[in-house]
């Protein structure tokens, strides 16, 4: 019986790749949309409550978005420990020394540090949109009356523990986005010898800037300088 195309997604290792890097590069839009977003906390209480008001209008489409996204994260997790499973089973003995020759620690290490991002965003969501952590950062409001979203990241993030566990995981993702940019782009074919390098330097400038922008507001809540 001929396979239709959604199992030519789940089922064939090439199928597999092409979820991993559809999804892969989704999330890397969203990870850098969401960052720019978020500086706009240096620009004060009025411009991110404006942009997180003006979010909060579209309730409709934003849980949408919502649930895209968790379909996404589903997806790209899934098909990850899929593929990560065929690779064991395609190489059973182990590599010399524990490790594959000409591999990059970030892809060594990508399963593991997927996970740490996944116990991360559960974690991030849980105390910056559903409240669970410290409920009172959602009944945060500003002169307007608008939910205080910039109040409520420089409460969230004046916690030495949170900003630290945001950092540390804002690291394991960029050093994740450092190769999973870089082979998403080879698991759709978009990746050859001729262009190998300019990908990996998209990944590698791309995580930076991210780490950077990412790790830069809890610093300066942490320093003081945003109040």
């Amino acid at each position: 019986m001929p396979m239709t195309k959604l199992g030519f997604l789940f089922q064939s290792s090439l199928g597999r790749k092409y979820v991993m890097g559809i999804t892969g590069i989704a999330l890397f839009v969203f990870v850098i949309a969401h960052m720019i977003g978020n500086l706009q906390i240096y620009l004060g209480p009025d411009a991110i409550n404006a942009y997180a008001e003006t979010l909060q209008g579209m309730q409709g489409l934003l849980w949408i978005a919502r649930t895209a996204l968790l379909g996404i994260v589903i997806l790209h997790i899934v098909s990850a420990f899929q593929l990560a499973a065929a690779n064991r089973r395609a190489r059973p003995t182990k590599y010399d020394r524990g490790k594959p020759p000409a591999a990059s620690y970030a892809s060594r290490t990508i399963l593991l540090s997927g996970i740490i991002i996944l116990a991360f965003i559960i974690f991030h969501l849980s105390h910056f949109t559903m409240g669970l952590v410290d409920p009172n950062l959602l009944q945060l409001r500003d002169h307007l009356g608008r939910h205080d979203v910039y109040s409520m990241m420089i409460r969230g993030f004046s916690n030495p523990f949170v900003s630290i566990f945001y950092i540390v995981a804002m690291a394991l993702l960029c050093l994740h986005l450092s190769h999973g940019v870089s082979s998403a782009f080879q698991s759709l074919g978009l990746r050859s010898s001729r262009t190998l390098r300019i990908f990996q330097r998209i990944a590698m400038v791309s995580a930076v800037a991210i780490f950077i922008g990412n790790c830069s507001i809890p610093l300066a809540i942490l320093a003081g300088l945003t109040k």
